[in-house]
């Protein structure tokens, strides 16, 4: 029964109880009455009929809006009350009641807002005391997230039944970089999800099973490596260890030890594989190439010492084909050399790091090998470089070294600047100044110095890092040169949708709960709304009619695992929607169609945004405007999105139907969620995504705690009948 219908039976109620009223008075006095008084009375009420009924309507009409006024003021006002205390108790110790109404309603507000300003500190004082009591533990969790983040090699823990409940960075990289088609595209690594999106089934079951056995045994070695391949063709190496239960590593005799879980660290092995198959299929190239040749040089020289006195041309005829076959076997050794040299440069690793780290190891080994006294000058410590190290000290001390032994330098400096983009490695000495020839000579020579030989050539070395080097001559500081010009670099990013802040503690990459929690039914409607996983989305449009034409711009979305909005594993992607934005829109999102240029297109975008959403419930605000603008490009996409849809918007009516507003921003207000970023897909389902979760209690305290029991009543909302 919805509020009208309950206030309009209470006011039939009031106006039938004053008749009846107004009839028992009448009755009562008519009784009174003496028989003759009764006869006139009943000829006056015959003759002024019409006047009483119109009299009796004004009064039952002042009445039924005295009654209106009063239900207003008094009841509405006294439920309203009520909602503000379930905000305050589940969702929002912050918010306090309007001081509107009349005098009895506005002192309960203000002593109900004292409360609240008392329970408040009360809870802020107890959150000081737990948080200082975890505090020790927070921080050992804090080092476990830095460690994992900061590891090169990926790391994932996994529950026995595939769900991810832990991974760095680098793990993500390994596993997604090579699936992403541009920026939007779906990571397959977050929390809670299943590594079976990339791991075969059956092989994982093979190498737990691996383990098992070892256990059983008292192997001391638990560790199974497997390969696999990404969607890419990559090919991943994965070493894999199991999580024991905590009985089993307490137990001084356990009886077979069961695992938990598993470690996963995962190394991209493509490039090694690829160049040790080069390396295999060139020294089988160069045996098999070599056979003909050496049997040839064989039978010559045969030939010339079984017959030392065969014919002269004989035996010139013999020393040629010993010296064509000697040329074809230098020809192939050459070939070989360079294409083992290619294969060296193609193998360097080039990583990002600070500029002075880089100019301090070429210092120290100038100075320890090469006996060549080295300072700085001018270095900018704000500069980052990406660079094979070792290779780059090789080529600076092979620089250092020429200059020694040619020209007797026995002292160096090195600076370190930038300009715009590049960056300006200066090689200092004092003395002699030298030609541009002999450093194109020095180029192409290789790189040999304190007692190391190196097949590759300075000029090898700077082609790799996309560097090139100038000999300049300062005039102003009398002084020359050699300067390195290197691209410009930046530290170390994530990949997009995990832009990791620090003093967060990196929150999301962990969630050991997993471990506890049970998987939802399979009759969702029957799982708790505290047991599921959510993916929060909004999109961004060119208007406001999908059948008009009007298309999507924009999808972002986050996820909702174990009760948490994942703010590293979100999903932002702009689209190209092949028309123009209208100006109103444009006015409300801020995006323009210059942005959009060169954006990908809503088919090629939906089924990454499909797959992202791998979870079993959908939440949105308005969520119908946006499913209708997803369902019209189904077809076309090839995806279907079937999830129950749950509304934040219906939800808040079903728990303030009261308040005035239920757009976003009211909505965020009341429960103490900040609006940031509004009107962008990303920030709308951020901030949704907060509302929801400060909305779960509170459906809780009305009595809906499962996903079928919300949709019920959004439902009913929708059909106005809550």
């Amino acid at each position: 029964m919805n509020e009208k219908f309950r206030a309009g039976i209470a006011l039939i109620a009031f106006l039938a109880l004053v008749a009846s009223l107004q009839l028992a008075v009448g009755y009562a006095f008519y009784s009174a009455l003496e028989p003759d008084d009764r006869q006139g009375f009943a000829v006056l009420l015959a003759g002024q009929r019409e006047l009483l009924l119109e009299l009796g309507a004004l009064e039952l009409g002042l009445f039924g809006i005295a009654f209106v006024l009063a239900y207003q003021v008094y009841v509405n006002g006294s439920l309203k009350i009520a909602e503000g205390v379930r905000i305050i108790l589940s969702a929002n110790p912050g918010h306090r009641l309007e001081l509107a109404g009349p005098v009895e309603l506005r002192q309960a507000a203000h002593a109900i807002n004292a409360l609240a300003d008392h329970s408040e500190m009360l809870i802020r004082d107890r959150e000081a005391r737990i948080a200082e009591a975890k505090c020790s533990v927070e921080a050992e969790k804090n080092r476990l997230a830095a460690l994992m983040s900061e590891l090169s090699q990926g790391v994932l823990v996994c529950t026995l039944d595939g769900r991810i409940l832990l991974y760095n960075e680098r793990a993500r990289q390994v596993i997604c970089a090579s699936t992403r088609l541009h920026s939007g595209a779906a990571p397959l690594v977050g929390l809670g999800r299943s590594i079976f999106a990339f791991v075969d089934h059956n092989l994982l079951a093979h190498a737990l099973e691996s383990i098992q056995a070892r256990l059983e045994k008292n192997e001391a070695d638990l560790n199974v490596q497997f390969l696999i391949t990404t969607r890419s063709g990559q090919f991943v190496r994965v070493h894999l260890a199991p999580v024991l239960t905590a009985a089993a590593t307490a137990s001084p005799h356990p009886d077979p030890p069961i695992t938990s879980g598993f470690v996963m660290t995962v190394e991209d092995i493509t490039r090694s594989f690829e160049l040790d198959t080069t390396r295999d299929m060139l020294l089988h190239a160069f045996t098999e190439g070599s056979r003909a040749s050496l049997a040839s040089i064989r039978a010559a020289v045969e030939m010339l010492a079984y017959y030392p006195d065969c014919a002269p041309v004989d035996r010139h005829r013999f020393i040629q084909v010993i010296n064509e076959e000697v040329g074809n076997l230098s020809g192939k050794l050459h070939q070989l050399t360079t294409d083992h040299v290619d294969s060296l440069k193609t193998r360097w690793p080039l990583e990002e790091m600070p500029g002075a780290d880089l100019i301090e190891a070429v210092r120290h080994r100038i100075e320890t090998r090469l006996g060549v006294a080295v300072a700085s000058a001018d270095l900018d410590l704000s500069i980052w470089v990406k660079v094979d190290s070792y290779a780059m000290i090789q080529a600076l001390s092979y620089l250092a070294s020429r200059l020694k032994e040619e020209w007797g330098i026995g002292e160096l400096r090195i600076g370190l600047s930038r300009h715009a983009r590049i960056v300006q490695l200066d090689l200092i000495w004092p003395g002699p100044g030298l030609s541009q020839e002999i450093l194109h000579q020095w180029e192409q020579d290789s790189l040999h110095t304190g007692g190391e030989d190196n097949p590759l050539t300075l000029y090898d070395v700077l082609e790799r890092h996309g560097a090139e080097i100038v000999y300049i001559m300062d005039k102003e500081r009398n002084h020359p040169l050699f300067r390195l010009l290197l691209p410009l670099t930046a530290p170390l990013r994530p990949l997009p949708g995990a832009s990791i802040r620090y003093d967060e503690s990196r929150p999301e990459f962990y969630d050991f709960d997993l471990f506890h929690r049970a998987c939802p039914t399979p009759e969702l409607d029957q799982a708790a709304l505290t047991d599921l996983s959510y993916t929060v989305f909004d999109t961004e449009t060119t208007g406001l009619d999908p059948s008009a034409g009007d298309e999507i711009i924009s999808i972002g979305a986050a996820r909702i695992v174990n009760n948490r909005l994942l703010h590293y594993e979100t999903y932002e992607q702009m689209i190209d929607p092949k028309r123009p934005i209208t100006g109103p829109a444009q006015l409300i999102h801020g995006i323009s169609n210059e942005m959009l240029r060169g954006q990908p297109s809503i088919d090629e975008v939906l089924p990454q945004f499909h797959e992202y959403c791998a979870d079993p419930v959908l939440v949105g605000h308005n969520a119908a405007f946006d499913l209708r603008f997803l369902q019209l490009k189904e077809a076309s996409a090839g995806v279907r999105f079937t999830q129950p849809v749950l509304d934040t918007l219906l939800l808040s009516q079903v728990l303030h139907p009261r308040q005035e507003s239920h757009a976003l921003e009211a909505i965020a207000e009341r429960l103490g969620v900040a609006v940031v970023a509004r009107h962008t897909a990303l920030g709308d389902a951020l901030v949704t995504g907060e509302v929801f979760l400060r909305m779960i209690p509170l459906l809780a305290a009305h009595g809906i705690r499962t996903l079928g029991q919300a949709r019920e009543a959004t439902e009913k909302i929708f059909a106005g009948e809550y």
